[in-house]
């Protein structure tokens, strides 16, 4: 998946799914850094993919972007260096999941209900109000959406942490990989008081290589999100609407306890904006292409934090 950082581009999308600062500085990724002793404010930082501990020393780039880079296995061998690439798509789901679901999972019959199962029906969550104007999460569209999120893949704030620049069809595969896949990862255009402004890929962490990084839960719930347009960076909508994304997935999914995100610890825009949205640094973890923050908002906490 690609990472949550970019552009708060907050995790990686089926790689395994970005806020920056007020200037053109990278986009949020959700995999950030644990909290720094100098806070960073989160209005600089766009949304987009930790062993405890204190962050590294030293200046961090100005500008989130939420890295969607996939978690990797842990074991020291040639199998588990082999499955560190393998992308939350390419996991097999447990045979309980396939006997529950009556169908094998990937099939075109399947895939809508899929859907549905693993994510609760995204598509059905509808608007909720925040503090910066009524959003939505609304699954993509290739037709509709491509060329929007295409164009936000390749602002460099973003590609940074997403990796995605290029051509059409790069972002295209990265889409369709989630959308042909079983439902484990639904990518999103999140709209803003109707606006298009921000690109978000829920998946189900407990099902994604990440759950190999660290003590996963069942229907742990992982964001990436990136915020498309430079206007909208650096401005506080980052952890806005994370907090918000956060709530509705606590909300929507009742079989939920946590909602997970791993930004680029060079992200501390990104760390702080999920900070300020209710997260908590947990831990520091090692990604393919990153060293992330494990931020996790709890359900338990979240009327706290």
């Amino acid at each position: 998946m690609p990472p949550t950082d970019a552009g708060a581009a907050t995790g990686h999308a089926p790689a395994a799914p970005a806020l920056t600062t007020e200037t053109a500085a990278p986009a949020l990724a959700t995999g950030t850094a644990a909290p720094a002793a100098d806070p960073v404010s989160p209005d600089s930082v766009p949304v987009g993919p930790v062993s405890a501990g204190p962050p590294p020393a030293g200046p961090v780039p100005a500008g989130p972007v939420l890295d969607p880079v996939p978690a990797g296995p842990v074991e020291d061998t040639a199998e588990a260096t082999a499955a560190d690439s393998e992308d939350t798509l390419d996991l097999r789901l447990p045979e309980d999941f396939v006997a529950a679901f009556g169908q094998p999972p990937g099939t075109d019959a399947s895939r809508a209900d899929d859907a549905d199962d693993l994510l609760d029906g995204i598509g059905d969550w509808g608007p909720t109000v925040t503090p910066v104007g009524a959003f939505r999460l609304l699954p993509v569209r290739i037709e509709r959406d491509l060329p929007v999120v295409s164009r936000w893949m390749n602002d460099p704030a973003v590609a940074e942490f997403w990796q995605l620049a290029g051509p059409q069809s790069v972002t295209e595969t990265h889409l369709r990989a989630q959308l042909d896949g079983d439902g484990r990862s639904v990518p999103c255009i999140g709209l803003l008081d109707g606006t298009p402004m921000s690109y978000w890929e829920i998946y189900r962490a407990d099902l994604d290589p990440l759950a190999r990084r660290y003590p996963a839960r069942p229907h742990d719930t992982g964001v990436h999100l990136l915020i498309g347009s430079v206007t909208d960076r650096g401005r506080g909508l980052g952890s806005a609407l994370l907090r918000a994304v956060a709530d509705l997935v606590l909300d929507r999914r009742p079989a939920c306890a946590r909602v997970v995100a791993e930004p680029d610890l060079r992200n501390a825009p990104s760390v702080a904006a999920f900070l300020t949205a209710g997260f908590r640094f947990s831990a520091e973890i090692e990604l393919p292409g990153k060293r992330a923050a494990l931020m996790i908002r709890d359900r338990s906490l979240r009327h706290l934090l």
